[in-house]
């Protein structure tokens, strides 16, 4: 009898363990890039930001091919600040000085927003000396 109380509930415990690893598994899979159920995560977010419906499923549907050829990813902190100044040496001559000081922050620099509420902004005061009076 204690040997087949024993048996029964080493096979209890297996298979619990093993629906939790399914489980896990399932849920893990299902938010995967390139997913159905993350596919459908990003086709609700779409409804809630203040881009363009349209573009923006475009923009999942383009998301979920990429992440089916595993080539989605996400670039380092040093990689996003390289990306960016090289937008800014599209700007024009003293634009271009502006742009990099917004990029690389500082005391004078503020960050706000996000890209799911439409956009980063950010903003650098730049105190002009005084002119002499005319």
């Amino acid at each position: 009898m204690t040997k087949t109380v024993r048996s029964l509930l080493s096979a209890t415990a297996l298979f619990a363990a093993s629906g939790f690893i399914v489980f896990g598994a399932q849920t893990a899979s299902a938010q995967a890039p390139g997913s159905d159920a993350r596919m459908q995560k990003e086709r609700a977010t779409c409804d809630g930001v203040q881009q363009d419906r349209a573009a923006c499923l475009r923009e999942a549907g383009a998301a979920r091919q990429e992440a089916r050829r595993d080539g989605l990813t996400t670039p380092s902190a040093p990689r996003e600040q390289v990306n960016a100044l090289a937008r800014c040496s599209e700007q024009p001559g003293p634009d271009q000085a502006e742009c990099e000081a917004r990029i690389k922050g500082g005391a004078r620099t503020t960050t706000e927003g996000s890209v799911m509420g439409g956009g980063v902004i950010r903003e650098t005061v730049t105190p002009l000396p005084a002119q002499p009076a005319r």
